[in-house]
């Protein structure tokens, strides 16, 4: 009997709890009317080259990109925050369809709407018109700032130079030619950088969703791409790296043609396995040390046909991964990993212990 009181006591406080915080399931605060608290910064562009539309977001609030972010291919894109009224973004998306003006769209939307003076609303159309609408009611610092092709918004930020860091850095890479959704999530990790929300210690999320008419996306949504960073110490980070991961974009991983001593070490393995240039007697031994010119000659020579991972060496590695059936579908040609690493020094120790 007092187990099952103190476990009533327990469910009750912490019922108490939930409902004093108004916390849901996912972490993210809900107001008295039901509303998500997605108060971030935020920002909406389109690319008349090739006709894209993007949202992109990110908050110290979980998952914002259930909320906040709405695209449509050929139509514009959305953003709703603060007191969020999640259906604005389809809504104003629909309104911006029928040839409504984004600014007259906001209008449109909070006309009836009691708590307009919480909510803040960001909007572009694929004509590059864009308008934002920031309640009095928000806190500070709250505000917005339009410019060709986007619109960006913001509120309990730091200050204003989250939302200039924000705008400078999408304008600065008008007319590269770099995609979309690259200028957005670089402009956010400038704000990010400025200090972004100032709420620190809350949990973080970021967010981005870019519609493209000639992409038909997953069941033709034409969402072509849709990243979501539900919750990261630092996810615009995050977010940077799974765009740049995922998409094989130049600075996801650093490369360059590889000598040195462990390219020594694998020629050496795979020429005992016979492998690599089964003909040659015995693997070659490094030149002597020394100044001379016909050593210093010997190393270069050394180092070009012993010490680099060059074609003949990738082409040994592929037929050892093909013979121990170390292959498997996305590997890159030449492949060196763990795999090849443990299953290559097990065989070449084995070879040595056993005087072969």
């Amino acid at each position: 009997m007092i187990k099952r009181i103190a476990l009533i006591l327990l469910l009750s406080a912490g019922t108490a709890l939930a409902q004093q915080q108004h916390v849901a399931y996912d972490g993210v605060k809900i107001d008295d009317d039901g509303n998500p608290q997605y108060s971030t910064f935020s920002i909406c562009a389109i690319d008349p080259a090739t006709g894209q539309s993007g949202a992109a977001v990110t908050t110290r609030v979980p998952f914002v990109g259930r909320a906040v972010p709405h695209v449509r291919a050929g139509i514009g894109a959305v953003c709703t925050q603060a007191s969020t009224m999640v259906e604005y973004g389809p809504r104003g998306l629909d309104l911006m369809a029928k040839g409504v003006v984004p600014a007259d769209a906001i209008k449109q939307l909070l006309a009836d709407d009691a708590q307009r003076e919480s909510r803040q609303l960001g909007m572009i159309d694929m004509q590059g018109r864009s308008a934002a609408h920031t309640g009095k009611q928000n806190s500070d610092w709250a505000g917005s700032k339009q410019g060709k092709n986007y619109t960006t918004q913001a509120n309990i930020m730091v200050g204003p130079e989250v939302l200039e860091a924000v705008s400078a850095t999408f304008e600065a890479t008008e007319g590269t030619g770099m995609p979309l959704a690259e200028r957005m999530i670089l402009a956010l990790e400038a704000g990010y950088a400025k200090g972004g929300d100032k709420r620190w210690g809350s949990l973080q999320s970021a967010a981005i969703k870019i519609a493209d008419p000639n992409n038909p996306g997953r069941g033709n949504d034409h969402i072509a791409l849709a990243i979501e960073v539900g919750e990261n110490i630092n996810p615009v980070a995050e977010m940077k790296r799974i765009y740049y991961t995922t998409g094989r974009r130049l600075g996801y991983r650093s490369f360059s043609k590889v000598e040195g001593n462990d390219v020594v070490e694998l020629k050496q393995m795979l020429h005992a396995l016979g492998y690599w240039r089964p003909g040659l007697a015995t693997f070659p031994d490094p030149p002597a040390n020394g100044n001379s010119p016909e050593l210093q000659e010997q190393r270069r020579t050394y180092t070009r046909d012993v010490a680099t991972f060059d074609d003949e060496t990738i082409a040994a590695v592929d037929k050892y991964r093909t013979d121990n059936k170390l292959n498997y579908q996305g590997n890159a040609p030449g492949l060196v990993d763990d795999r090849l690493v443990d299953a290559l020094k097990a065989a070449y120790l084995a070879k040595r212990k056993g005087g072969k």
